[in-house]
């Protein structure tokens, strides 16, 4: 199954367990009834944004889009096993590192930001509520939550809450790298 297959069977199932329609889930994620039908079809290619999107209206971290729902709980992530995806948008790379979400409650997500590119998700709230930590391992990004804006180079981490707008950007001339920490407090 490949990823646009996986991320399209994952979200019309978390839909239909959390008991939502088309109609409901649009209403929830500010995704139009149209396009969640598109992407759980697996046509189209989805955008970061829209699926970040889908997720906050599931009430879920956006990493649970790309998580294997069969019974696999080993507590081992092998690398050649882990998921990944790249945005169409904004040509991000993300990779789902952490083992199946039954395992533990963290979810550790490797990031790979183009030169130049930038991803700006205006999800604000989030129930349960999410933390999430960024960690930059190579290179050097641009990271606004909110109002407040970080310079963040390679070693830096920094922690806040999933409340607000959130946006990366890589202005400089290399690729930048970073994990992203994730805990929904559910």
């Amino acid at each position: 199954m490949d990823i646009n297959d996986r991320i399209a069977a994952r979200v019309k199932a978390l839909r239909k367990e959390h008991g939502f329609s088309l109609d409901e889930l649009a209403a929830r994620s500010s995704v139009s009834r149209s396009t969640i039908s598109l992407v759980e079809r697996g046509e189209g290619n989805a955008t970061a944004v829209v699926l970040e999107k889908l997720a906050t209206g599931l009430g879920l971290p956006l990493a649970a889009l790309f998580d294997d729902p069969g019974p696999r709980a080993s507590p081992l992530s092998r690398r050649a096993d882990q998921v990944v995806w790249r945005d169409p948008a904004s040509g991000y790379l993300r990779r789902n590192v952490s083992p199946a979400p039954s395992v533990t409650p963290l979810r550790i997500v490797e990031v790979e930001l183009p030169p130049g590119a930038r991803i700006a998700y205006d999800t604000a709230q989030h129930l349960p509520a999410i933390r999430q930590q960024v960690w930059v391992l190579d290179g050097a990004i641009e990271l606004a939550v909110g109002s407040q804006a970080w310079a963040l180079a390679q070693g830096d981490c920094l922690a806040f809450d999933l409340d607000q707008p959130v946006a990366y950007a890589n202005p400089h001339a290399a690729a930048a790298r970073y994990a992203v920490v994730i805990l929904s407090t559910a």
